[in-house]
């Protein structure tokens, strides 16, 4: 009979592979897990040290160009920098860069004949820096060199520097109509009586046209670029006027503009739509205050998805960082003053006569309908699976896949059988609409014309009126996007006001959505805000004539 052959026993050459073939598999898992570990430790107690520190220092693995320390001038690659002043150290000299080197003082006096002295920091100029004093590049040599003011961001070489007398005055640069100076705090400080005239009288000697900027920052819009740049902000800018509103609600950082001249104040809001409408209601409530005269004019550096809001007034459709900080501050100086009117939303549910109907702000628009289920769809999972939702791309394709599938089922068709429209106590003949949109402003669905699309010229945003018009599905609007259709045009109104009859329907206000049983909704004007225009087309010439010059 056959016989099965018999494996012969491994080898000590055999056992050699397999135990250098384990240890070239165990050994990097142990040490990716030991790095990890020591990291994740680092990280805690670098994190227990920023808190307590002066400086604004951040912890990073890797500088993203050569970064020398600033404390014993040796080239880093593991290390902290501050993004106030621009100190950097790697870890065993962070300490001593702490006690040692000030930062960005936001307050503090100025000498006796009113001018400001260069506060010099060495080492790690940006890139493409020049002397003020031979005008050649800065920062070339692979060493820590030369030198930068952290308010005017002058640079000048080491050996340049005896040419810039100790005098010299610093002037805060080509933002100095934006930035709060620390002696102007100082002063107010001072102050025995806290009055908007002695205010007045304090800005004279921030030079005429002195508009100071504040920066409120949504970290946790967009593609989580706000905290690089509240970085960037905090670089040329006093640290005071840079807000981070994950840490602080905008009511409170709002309060500083109560210590500046009235009608003085620009606030830049760098998220979407919806912290747009966050800082807008907390301008409100300074209204409630008495505190009128010291309301701001804000503009937009648009990081959400959506940004209607952010295009109707020129400041495009979404940042992606294609353009420097410091172009987005020469744009808000340029920028034009616009009234742009908001509206009170009240929701009152059918049936529940004892309780307050719901009140809501309404800056851009509200909807009922298809692109109102796709936005509660969308904000449903997203609430589930945040860190899925972290790309634009992917959102847009998300929203895309919920049309797609509205497409099939219509969920809201029969609206018209469903709700009641009145424009100006008028009642309004509803033909077959599966959707309702109430405009305030030019754009809806992330950058669609809906009312401008039909011919007529850009609707103003303070004449006291809504635009109202109708969606036949979630294809009628896909349709209207790429500029295929147009919607129904249902009319203009001072107030609107919908009565949804019977069973639930998906409805949103500036991309908040929910689903609401029948109620009565009204419409109607609550206040205008102060916004800041930018002409892009005006921008373009000026780009066009320095090419040229």
């Amino acid at each position: 009979p056959l016989t099965s052959p018999i494996a012969p026993p491994p080898s000590s050459s055999d056992w050699t592979l397999l135990f250098w073939t384990s240890l070239a598999v165990v050994v990097p898992v142990i040490i990716t897990l030991w790095c990890s570990a020591q990291r994740s430790k680092r990280k805690t107690h670098m994190k227990d040290f920023f808190r307590k520190s002066k400086h604004g220092w951040h912890y990073t693995d890797l500088f993203n160009k050569p970064t020398y320390c600033c404390v014993c001038s040796q080239h880093i690659l593991q290390g902290a920098f501050c993004d106030c002043c621009g100190v950097c150290a790697d870890e065993q000299c962070l300490r001593r860069a702490d006690r040692g080197l000030s930062c960005k003082e936001i307050m503090a006096p100025s000498s006796p004949d009113g001018a400001m002295g260069h506060r010099w920091v060495r080492g790690n100029v940006p890139l493409a820096s020049y002397c003020a004093a031979c005008k050649q590049q800065c920062g070339t040599q692979p060493k820590l060199c030369d030198l930068r003011c952290v308010w005017c961001q002058t640079t000048v070489h080491d050996d340049c520097m005896h040419s810039v007398a100790d005098a010299d005055q610093c002037d805060l640069g080509e933002f100095h109509s934006l930035i709060i100076p620390p002696h102007y705090l100082y002063h107010v400080n001072k102050l025995r009586r806290r009055h908007p005239e002695e205010y007045s009288k304090l800005a004279s000697s921030c030079g005429s046209g002195w508009t100071p900027v504040l920066v409120l920052a949504n970290t946790r819009s967009g593609n989580n670029m706000g905290e690089a740049l509240l970085g960037e902000f905090r670089t040329i800018l006093n640290p005071v006027q840079v807000f981070d509103l994950s840490e602080l609600a905008p009511s409170k950082a709002l309060q500083l503009c109560t210590l500046l001249p009235p009608g003085s104040v620009r606030v830049l809001v760098c998220g979407g739509d919806g912290t747009v409408g966050w800082v807008l209601d907390a301008i409100d409530g300074m209204k409630l205050k008495g505190q009128d005269q010291f309301m701001p004019r804000v503009t937009i550096l648009p990081l959400g998805t959506g940004n209607d809001l952010s295009n109707t007034l020129g400041w495009g459709a979404g940042y992606a960082g294609e353009i420097p900080v410091e172009q987005v501050l020469r744009n808000i100086l340029d920028a034009e003053v616009v009234k742009m009117d908001r509206w009170k939303v009240q929701v009152a549910s059918k049936g529940l006569y004892f309780r307050k109907p719901k009140v809501l702000s309404m800056n851009n628009y509200f909807s009922v309908g298809p692109d109102a289920l796709m936005a509660l769809n969308f904000h449903t999972h997203r609430e589930k699976t945040p860190s899925f939702f972290s790309s634009r791309i992917i959102n847009k394709a998300v929203y895309f896949l919920y049309g797609t599938k509205d497409c099939l089922v219509q969920e809201c068709k029969d609206l018209d059988k469903r709700i009641e429209l009145e424009l100006d106590g008028e009642r309004v003949a509803l033909p077959s609409l599966e959707g309702i949109i109430v405009c305030n402003i030019g754009y809806w669905g992330g950058g669609c014309r809906l009312w401008e699309g039909m011919g007529d010229e850009p609707c103003p945003l303070d004449d006291g009126l809504l635009e109202v018009v109708g969606v036949f599905g979630s294809f009628h609007c896909a349709q209207i996007q790429v500029k295929l259709a147009n919607p129904v045009r249902l009319g203009q109104a001072h107030t609107v006001r919908l009565v949804l009859k019977s069973s639930k329907m998906p409805m949103q206000v500036d991309g908040e959505p929910w689903a609401q049983g029948p109620c009565t909704i009204t419409i109607t004007h609550k206040t205008q805000a102060l916004m800041l225009y930018h002409s892009s087309e005006q921008t373009d010439d000026d780009e066009d004539e320095s090419s040229r010059g």
